[in-house]
């Protein structure tokens, strides 16, 4: 009451006074409109965010979702491809890669129907023999190789060459794979010219074939070497077409007694991603005990086994030219016979040792391994490198 007789209002919300109680109820209801209006703009703003929210964590999870799967499905591909790669995707050995490639040459009319059956005849009487029917062996060429050497090639001060060493090529086979297997071959072809290694070579008269050097690796893998190794083949081989590199050779070797090293060239070791130091170590394991003015020097050296990513070689000799240079000497399995027999001409004009001849500026890759033989076992000194293996790592050269 104003005292005047006029009655005043308070509106309860803001604490405005009217003089007319229908005004009062107009303003307090445009308050009441007001906070419903608010109210509602606050719980649908809420309500939105909340499902925005929620939208973007389900649209995240199933993008992620997305990428594990497609990366779990690259990572399948990628692991088959180098099943593949490796021999190891159970799709045969030796064997059934040697029966289709016949077959797709008789196919396509390289190969008669009656020189299959010849063919598949000899192939399955080698398999049963475990012994190599020697169609990819050419002989001859170390001798060869020295004659030349001593009448031409006047820019080599010396040259020192492997003891006797057959070639051997890839064959229908084992053609993509089987290079570490034929350089198996190459070396032990060596081996048995030396009588020094009868003793422990006493079961293995004959060159082995491909199907009988895998049963051979399993047997040196059930003798107890290099474990970690054999697990990467599932402990096994015959029957598949797996590459092999240094380690396997390493094993199978010790496994017969014969004394042999791995030597890791990890690095390059000189200008342009080159390896003079490989080529430094293989002049004096040639060397050692060989030196003197001659030339041509015959040593009785076994030739070396080369491995390197995808590949892998013998080396049967090395040249050090009269500027100092050094040239190796490499018998390769992917060469065939007809190219290795051009080099058993006397009349040589050297063209022919291309196929041979690799400089330093030629090997390149990041990293080589070799398997040098050197002397003979007793039977305790197998049973400590068995032991050894199991932890097996190669000597680096820094």
């Amino acid at each position: 009451d104003t005292g005047n007789g006029e009655q005043l209002y308070e509106c309860p919300m803001c604490s405005l006074t009217c003089t007319n109680i229908q005004i009062l109820e107009e303003h307090v209801d445009l308050h009441l409109e007001e906070h419903s209006f608010l109210e509602d703009g606050v719980y649908n703003g809420m309500f939105h965010c909340d499902e925005d929210l929620e939208l973007a964590q389900r649209l995240q999870t199933e993008e992620d979702e997305r990428q594990r799967s497609d990366e779990e499905k690259r990572e399948r591909e990628e692991f088959k491809k180098l099943q593949r790669q490796y021999g190891l995707d159970n799709s045969g050995g030796f064997k059934q890669q040697f029966l289709r490639n016949m077959e797709r040459e008789v196919d396509r009319g390289r190969m008669q129907p009656f020189e299959y059956h010849k063919r598949k005849a000899d192939m399955m009487e080698s398999l049963a023999s475990g012994v190599d029917d020697g169609k990819t062996k050419t002989s001859g060429v170390i001798e060869a190789l020295c004659k030349y050497y001593q009448n031409e090639s006047k820019d080599v001060r010396h040259v020192w060459l492997s003891a006797g060493v057959d070639h051997f090529h890839s064959s229908l086979g084992d053609r993509g794979w089987g290079c570490g297997y034929r350089n198996f071959q190459m070396l032990l072809s060596s081996l048995l010219q030396n009588s020094f290694y009868n003793d422990c070579l006493r079961g293995t008269t004959l060159i082995p074939s491909i199907p009988k050097i895998q049963s051979m690796i399993e047997d040196a893998w059930r003798e107890g070497f290099d474990p970690h190794g054999a697990s990467h083949f599932n402990n096994r081989l015959h029957g598949s077409k797996a590459w092999i590199g240094a380690c396997e050779i390493y094993s199978l070797l010790t496994s017969l007694r014969i004394k042999c090293q791995i030597i890791d060239f990890h690095k390059p070791t000189g200008p342009m991603g080159t390896h003079p130091r490989l080529f430094e170590w293989i002049l004096h394991y040639y060397s050692t005990d060989n030196e003197g003015g001659a030339k041509v020097v015959c040593t009785s050296k076994p030739p070396i086994y080369l491995q390197h990513q995808g590949h892998s070689r013998t080396v049967v000799g090395i040249e050090e030219k009269k500027n100092k240079s050094l040239c190796l000497l490499l018998f390769d399995p992917g060469c065939s016979s007809q190219e290795m027999q051009k080099l058993l001409k006397q009349n040589s004009d050297g063209t022919g040792l291309k196929l041979l001849r690799k400089f330093v500026g030629s090997l390149k890759e990041k990293q080589y391994q070799i398997v040098a033989v050197d002397g003979v076992l007793s039977l305790e000194e197998k049973a400590a490198r068995c032991r050894a293996s199991q932890v097996l790592t190669s000597e680096k050269i820094p």
